[in-house]
């Protein structure tokens, strides 16, 4: 047995939550016991003492922290100073975390990372590259140069965050995966996202200013033929490397 893995989650639909945690588990090879799953878009985070647990893992969210301050709810601005807060510790540690998504975002927002919507992406399959330190990195040692990731988002990083190392580049959006110090990751994409999974996210998000509404049947049949492995595999490798054992 090792110590769970917090899971964090940012999405008020219940119906997205729980197939985001569902896919979380699948593809990181975890079970329910073997995490300790936090919906934290309802009462924000609770305190959490890193040494009881193996890793941190951070799903995504319609939240955007370049939203206007006065377009924040107030869960959303507690959530951004709590991940500061947190953030102090676990780079501090170079502590075991991956952020997908919006996790991505907060994280290169306490960075002090440019961050926009000039390389937004619609809900979609993409492309991306594997860069040389990419390929030196235990979580994407092996891949071929190009992989297949699922992605959708409004904002991401404009550059490569300050002393971070860009692991993944895609053409459309440049900062798709970077690692700071060696144990704290990001992902634009979504390491847990599969077809099915995403195909809900449509549905759910139609009004939210990911893709035009009008294209969303076009576009669930588009996702009906993703598939993204090597993208699945980043999730497994990381649960697979950080597991610490229960004393």
């Amino acid at each position: 047995m090792f110590k769970p893995f917090v899971i964090v989650q940012l999405r008020p639909e219940d119906l997205t939550s729980d197939n985001e945690y569902e896919s979380l588990l699948k593809y990181g090879g975890l079970t329910e016991d073997q995490t300790y799953r936090i919906r934290a878009e309802q009462n924000g985070l609770p305190a959490l003492n890193l040494d009881d647990y193996s890793g941190l893992i951070v799903g995504g969210s319609p939240f955007d922290v370049t939203s206007p301050e006065y377009k924040k709810s107030e869960i959303q601005k507690l959530l951004e100073q709590q991940f500061n807060d947190l953030f102090e510790e676990i780079i501090a540690r170079d502590y075991p975390f991956l952020g997908a998504c919006s996790g991505n975002g907060l994280l290169g927002n306490y960075l002090g990372t440019p961050m926009s919507r000039k390389y937004a992406e619609p809900v979609c399959s993409r492309i991306v590259e594997v860069t040389e330190e990419g390929k030196k990195d235990p979580l994407l040692d092996g891949f071929p140069d190009e992989i297949d990731v699922m992605l959708g988002h409004k904002e991401a990083c404009d550059e490569v965050p300050q002393n971070a190392t860009l692991l993944v580049r895609g053409k459309e959006c440049p900062v798709q995966m970077f690692r700071v110090k060696n144990n704290v990751y990001a992902t634009q994409f979504h390491p847990e996202g599969d077809a099915e999974g995403f195909i809900l996210r449509v549905d759910v998000y139609a009004n939210h200013g990911y893709f035009d509404p009008l294209h969303a049947e076009e576009l669930k049949t588009e996702l009906a033929k993703s598939y993204s492995p090597h993208s699945q595999e980043i999730l497994r490798r990381f649960v697979t490397r950080y597991q610490v054992p229960q004393n």
